[in-house]
């Protein structure tokens, strides 16, 4: 048992034991204290036991590690008391497993061991190493598999996250402008709105009755345009989680949705060959192309006078948005 699992078991009352998980890295550091918190924050124990309660979790763990990227923190150390670039390399590195893995132990805490094995063992330093081998003598879990190569995607890659919640096929993603969230539709007939920071959900938008194919995010990011097999568009409030409105004229699945850049109209096309023209404010249909075949993706200028859009026949139209 490591010192800081020494010292948290001593603590006599669950108010003391909650305050010891929750301030001592910061608190290590507001003081100057850099080697306690990189102690702290490359121990085991203290991984585990902060995770597993439930009041912290895993999102609360990776938020500790970020404490050495607060500028306010760091302009209030001394020089020699600032961790050296390896220390922090080591820090990244297990922030780094630690999100990978975060949508699993969000569901189930029980997977830290196998988690950090198997993301971790391919990296010599020997924190690292130590933070592995205690894992590996922890008793206070239920058996468990244990991977013997590093067999889970190890941090440094592109994946920084993995977002769970959906039960179907996702169809549709858009990054608010901001590029803090993030929103998702689905053959679950919902859309999500993620945190792209923490990776956890924010709210789950439902009114479609049928599978959503497109989803498009105003440049105000205030709200999103959503469309589905239903045969309609849906205006969500993204603060709130809230529908809005429902657009109507479509006779087929809305395949694709684009708003234009005052956000004032959104652009729809469907698998009734139509391209319509939305005003995002009454809810009412501006204009319609027709084309030859479903129309299955669109497009608007940057200056919001021309669409761009595909067809399923293989042709691409170039039209005026102003007038349809």
């Amino acid at each position: 048992m490591s010192k800081i699992a020494n010292r948290f078991t001593s603590l006599k009352n669950l108010e003391e034991k909650k305050s010891f998980l929750d301030k001592t890295p910061i608190s290590a550091l507001n003081g100057g204290l850099t080697d306690e918190y990189y102690q702290t924050l490359t121990d085991f124990d203290f991984i585990y036991l902060k995770i597993q309660d439930s009041q912290f979790g895993v999102e609360a763990l990776i938020r500790d590690y970020f404490l050495i990227e607060d500028l306010e923190i760091l302009e209030n150390l001394e020089k020699n008391e600032t961790l050296n670039p390896e220390k922090v390399k080591i820090l990244k590195l297990i922030q780094r497993a630690l999100e990978l893995s975060s949508h699993v132990l969000n569901e189930n805490q029980t997977q830290l061991v196998g988690q950090l094995w198997g993301r971790l063992q391919s990296f010599p330093q020997p924190e690292i190493q130590q933070i592995l081998a205690d894992a590996a003598e922890s008793k206070s879990e239920i058996p468990r598999f244990r991977p013997i190569t590093a067999s889970l995607t190890t941090p440094g890659g592109n994946l920084l996250r993995t977002l769970t919640g959906h039960n179907n096929s996702v169809n549709a993603v858009a990054i608010a402008p901001d590029g803090k969230t993030a929103v998702s539709g689905s053959d679950d007939n919902t859309l999500k709105v993620w945190d792209l920071h923490t990776g956890k959900e924010i709210s789950t938008l439902t009114g479609h009755n049928d599978w959503v194919r497109a989803v498009a995010i105003a440049p105000d990011g205030k709200t999103a345009v959503s469309g589905s097999d239903d045969n309609t568009l849906k205006v969500w409030d993204l603060h709130t989680g809230k529908e809005i409105s429902t657009l109507t004229g479509h006779n087929g699945s809305v395949y694709a949705v684009v708003i234009a850049p005052d956000g004032k109209t959104a652009v729809s096309g469907s698998d009734d060959n139509t391209l319509k023209v939305w005003d995002l404010h009454t809810g009412k249909e501006i204009s319609t192309f027709i084309g030859d075949s479903p129309i299955i993706c669109c497009a608007v200028s940057p200056d919001g006078l021309t669409i761009v859009a595909g067809e399923q026949s293989g042709r691409v139209h170039f039209l005026r948005l102003e007038g349809g």
